[in-house]
């Protein structure tokens, strides 16, 4: 599967830092460079999947790198900003960003956007697909290896697949499944589930938690 390669331009070191730690937690590529100048260099002489470009840096504003690079690089850009005045997110559309988002960045809505900016790209959608669930003969397969489950696991797993990216009440879920007895007992096998899937508990991607109400496959 091809990883997704960002580019971050972020005049923040230490806000770059968090950034880029938590997309390579997540499984993407991340370069990270610190002026106007390197972004656009480094865009002209490799390929990435995504730019992410702050509007203040330190040589000339991300204004000018999406001018710059307009007509010539079609790749999908989120601008971020500590401006969340209208007239800074008309200018962003305007000259080719795809998305905006306020400082100081949520890590998980980053993400999140990430893949809807990805998911426009047929090509980068179709790479996604393949490394998500899917169910053959009877047998769920992750990446294109076999998950080993348990039979209450695989069961949990396929009412969750039927009923992806939908929100499935705990309770229904228990109900549903008459080998489980409370909702403790549900959590205990969705996080051994995520354990099986390598979806990490406290940042997971594919297997999420809607507190307070249940859990949403996300495929």
């Amino acid at each position: 599967m091809k990883t997704m390669n960002i580019l971050l331009v972020e005049d923040d070191e230490f806000a770059a830092e968090i950034i880029t730690d938590y997309l390579e937690e997540v499984g993407f590529g991340v370069t990270t460079v610190f002026t106007a100048t390197d972004g656009v260099a480094r865009l002209n002489n490799e390929k990435y999947d995504l730019l992410i470009l702050d509007i203040n840096l330190p040589d000339f504003d991300g204004y000018e790198v999406l001018k710059n690079l307009r007509n010539r690089i079609s790749i999908p850009i989120i601008m971020t900003s500590a401006f969340s005045d209208t007239k800074s997110k008309l200018l962003a559309f305007k000259y080719g960003a795809g998305d905006y988002m306020v400082k100081p960045l949520d890590l998980e809505e980053l993400e999140a956007r990430i893949w809807l900016q990805l998911g426009k790209n047929s090509e980068i959608s179709t790479n996604k697909k393949e490394q998500l669930l899917q169910l053959k003969d009877g047998k769920f397969y992750f990446q294109g290896i076999p998950v080993e489950l348990t039979t209450i696991e695989y069961d949990i797993l396929n009412i969750l697949f039927k009923h992806k990216n939908q929100t499935i009440r705990r309770e229904d879920l228990v109900q549903s499944l008459s080998s489980i007895s409370s909702n403790r007992s549900l959590d205990n096998h969705i996080k051994n589930i995520r354990k099986k899937l390598n979806d990490n508990g406290n940042k997971a991607t594919l297997l999420k938690t809607e507190y307070g109400v249940g859990y949403r496959l996300v495929l």
